[in-house]
């Protein structure tokens, strides 16, 4: 049998805080998943039903709210907001800094920032899925001063040093 990462199911407890009405198209349960086995839990547009339509034109950045704020109730644990593959693949819509983290200490609402990476203007509307929100562990580490480091093949070789 195969080992895994975890003896039991690896799950978390997470607070969850519905930020204003437009939270209600994740129903009664929150962000959901796509699969039963998916790691990403999909963040909406959460926008007002008065503005329930956002364009994003080339090469601009939107923020997109998403009405929820967490609390995960695990130590050493943060939410990171990830781009959704086919949004970015598909339609150049990513997360305008790569991946976001959201510090376990944040009680505000999550906001997404989407970067239109291409030449097309996309339209967002409320309830779309914009990014997916993926809960990881974190490391806190106890700095050491040192005068040197140790040594390794690569040493101090930096981009492109390992070749093609």
């Amino acid at each position: 049998m195969a080992s895994t990462a975890c003896d039991t199911r690896c799950d978390i407890a997470v607070n969850i805080l519905f930020m204003n009405d437009s939270a209600a198209l994740y129903g009664l349960d929150g962000p959901a998943r796509a699969t039963e086995n998916a790691a990403g839990f999909d963040l909406r547009a959460a926008l007002p039903p008065s503005d329930s339509v956002l364009q994003v034109g080339p090469g601009e950045r939107m923020l997109v709210p998403t009405g929820i704020a967490i609390e995960p109730l695990a130590d050493g644990v943060a939410g990171f907001v990830y781009s959704r593959s086919g949004l970015g693949a598909a339609k150049g819509l990513t997360v305008a800094q790569g991946v976001g983290l959201i510090d376990p200490d944040y009680r505000g609402e999550i906001i997404v920032y989407l970067l239109n990476t291409s030449s097309l203007t996309h339209t967002l509307q409320r309830g779309d899925r914009i990014a997916q929100l993926v809960f990881q562990p974190f490391f806190r580490p106890k700095w050491r001063r040192c005068e040197t480091l140790g040594t390794t093949a690569r040493g101090v070789g930096g981009f492109g040093h390992t070749g093609k």
